[in-house]
Parts: C-alpha cells; sequence; structure tokens
C-alpha cells in the first residue's frame, strides 16, 4: 500500500498550471489521508486557481499517477492559494512570461486602447513614444492594429525592417524602434485575415523581432475588443494600458468597455488621455469646446483612474526638411503636452 512520502514524491514535482510552479514550491500540499482497508486516498491541494478547466485536467493527471501506484480511488479537493503568496507567484509568472516573449527583462509594456476608432489613438502612441525617448529612455511601438495600420505613415517612415539571421531588425526614427503590418503590405492593401492568423503574426512581432534593451514597448491596439486585444491580454498578463477617448459622452461610454476588459484581465489603468479636448483660436485664444466637454472625467471616475492629459485640435508645425505628419516638435505646445504625459507616464510605472 502507498505510504505518505510516496505520494508527496510523486505530486511535488507537478506544477500549478496557472503560475508554473511545483506543489512543494508552492508547499501546495495541504493534508493526505490514507484508508488502507479500503484502498482510498483523499489529498487537499492549493492552487492559484481553482475550479477552472485546467484544474479538471490536472486532476485526471493526478488520479492517473496514484492509480499506477495500485490506488483503487482517489479523492482530491482543490483550494485557493492564501491570496499574498498567490499574488506573488502570479505576478512572478507573468513578469517571467513577458520577459520570455522579448527576450528580456525591465521593459514595461503600455498597451493605448480606445472603446471606438476615430479618436486619436496612433496619434496618443506616436507622440507618448517620441515623448518618452525626448526624455532618455529606450522605446518600441508595435504596430498592433493589424488591419487599420497608421503609425509607418504618422512617423515618416519610407524604408523597411531588415532581417538579421533569424530575426527581424525593426525601424528605427525618433529615438523610437517600430515595427507594423505596414511594413509587409504593398501598396496600402486591405487585411482579409481571421483570428488566429491575426494572433500568429502578433506573436512573431514579439518573438522574433530584436527589440534590444527597450525601458518601454508601447502597444498600439485596434479599437475596441476583438480578437486582437483579448491576444495582447493573454500575451502580456500585467502590462498596463492608457485609454484614449474624446469628450463627447458616447466616446466615453465606448471607451469604458475597453477599460472593463482590461479590470477582467488585472491589468492596471495608468490614465486617461482626451484627445481633440478643445480647439484654441490662434487669433483670439479663445477655447471652443468642439466636441463638448466632460467624456474624459466621466471615463475617469467609472475607470477610477484620473486624467492623463488632454490634448487641443492642433496640426504640428510643417517642416521641409522632416516628413512626419503626426509626430509634434519638442517645442510644439502639443509637444510639450506629451512631455508633461510622459513624466507622469514613468511615475505611474515604476
Amino acid at each position: 500500500m502507498i505510504n505518505e512520502d510516496r505520494i508527496r514524491e510523486l505530486l511535488n514535482p507537478v506544477q500549478d498550471p496557472h503560475i508554473h510552479k511545483t506543489f512543494e514550491e508552492t508547499d501546495a500540499i495541504e493534508n493526505i489521508k490514507i484508508k488502507e482497508d479500503k484502498n482510498h486516498v483523499s489529498i487537499k491541494i492549493a492552487l492559484a486557481e481553482p475550479n477552472s478547466g485546467e484544474q479538471m485536467q490536472l486532476q485526471q493527471e493526478i488520479v492517473g499517477m496514484l492509480k499506477k501506484e495500485g490506488v483503487q480511488t482517489v479523492g482530491l479537493r482543490f483550494t485557493q492559494l492564501p491570496d499574498e503568496k498567490r499574488d506573488e507567484y502570479v505576478q512572478a509568472a507573468n513578469q517571467e512570461q513577458e520577459a520570455n516573449l522579448i527576450g528580456q527583462t525591465g521593459t514595461t509594456f503600455i498597451s493605448i486602447a480606445s472603446g471606438k476608432g476615430g479618436v486619436g489613438k496612433s496619434t496618443v502612441t506616436v507622440n507618448l513614444a517620441v515623448a518618452l525617448a525626448r526624455l532618455g529612455k529606450k522605446v518600441g511601438i508595435v504596430d498592433a492594429d493589424i488591419y487599420g495600420f497608421s503609425v509607418p505613415d504618422m512617423m515618416g517612415i519610407e524604408n523597411r525592417p531588415q532581417v538579421r539571421g533569424e530575426k527581424i531588425i525593426p525601424v528605427e526614427r525618433f529615438g523610437v524602434q517600430i515595427i507594423s503590418m505596414g511594413f509587409f503590405v504593398e501598396d496600402n492593401s486591405p487585411i482579409i485575415w481571421r483570428g488566429p492568423m491575426l494572433g500568429k503574426m502578433l506573436t512573431s512581432f514579439f518573438k522574433e523581432v530584436e527589440w534590444g534593451d527597450l525601458d518601454y514597448l508601447l502597444l498600439d491596439l485596434p479599437p475596441g475588443t476583438g480578437d486582437i486585444a483579448l491576444d495582447v491580454q493573454e500575451l502580456l498578463p500585467s502590462h498596463k494600458q492608457v485609454i484614449v477617448t474624446t469628450p463627447h459622452p458616447t466616446a466615453a461610454f465606448v471607451a469604458a468597455r475597453a477599460g472593463q476588459m482590461a479590470f477582467k484581465a488585472d491589468h492596471e489603468i495608468v490614465g486617461i488621455v482626451e484627445n481633440m479636448a478643445y480647439f484654441e483660436s490662434t487669433l483670439t485664444g479663445q477655447k471652443e469646446y468642439v466636441f463638448g466637454e466632460g467624456g474624459g472625467d466621466k471615463l475617469a471616475e467609472v475607470l477610477d483612474t484620473d486624467i492623463l492629459g488632454r490634448l487641443p485640435l492642433q496640426q504640428p508645425y510643417d517642416e521641409q526638411d522632416t516628413f512626419a505628419p503626426g509626430v509634434y516638435q519638442e517645442d510644439h505646445p502639443t509637444g510639450k503636452m506629451f512631455l508633461n504625459m510622459a513624466n507622469k507616464l514613468m511615475k505611474r510605472t515604476k
């Protein structure tokens, strides 16, 4: 008949499926009872996420192991690890997953999301990245808006990534490294792909690109809560998120959906950017609230965060020698606002 030491010897190397730590590391085996007369074993095990599909698979694995040792019946009871221990292991597992994704630790991942298109999400992504680079940070952008890619055009990029060995070398401009679906599509052709293909391309943007040593990697997400946004949640389980809206109440209402999805995935929303907040006349200096007021504040209240910045309707300066229609110059009033937002972002993501 099997004894307790043998059961622990068998189960200690088994991994918790959610945090990838062994039962021995998490001290998961809380109780073992053996009824020799009935050849029955009862075991109580603590998991990071009990009552999941992974638990069912794990249960079958444990029962199979014990029956091979001659046990006739097995009773398994699963409880949850203490919150403090669970949070510690979950955070470590998330960081390990993200480090493995781009082959390094210490990078802060920030996704830029919105509830609907046309609110300036890509503008915010590009200019926050450039502002962080101006502040001396090593920055990259993944243009994850596969259908509506616009980052290369906004940054005035005309060259394509190079390949070195088995790695893609991202294009660099304004001190920011960029990878985008736009580099791999000829003549602005439409993308007609299904979800699984999109997920593979997104994974390639991380694993097959030579990012080097980055402080920040910003992701320009597609609007809404579709396949790509869900893939990002899975690939980057502990990333931060900035949500972009306009002051219009409907835009803010729709943007709240993106925020709620982030909450469900335990991601931290580090702020709201209210774009197109007003138009300021160059002649009179008077502000006109073209799209109304209050949407950003309402969204921040709903998502329990605050406003990272409010941006006016304003174009970058025209420059003959530099083509970058979406990048604000460092001395431009809006460029200074982005520098201020980048400083806030750095403090909130330490």
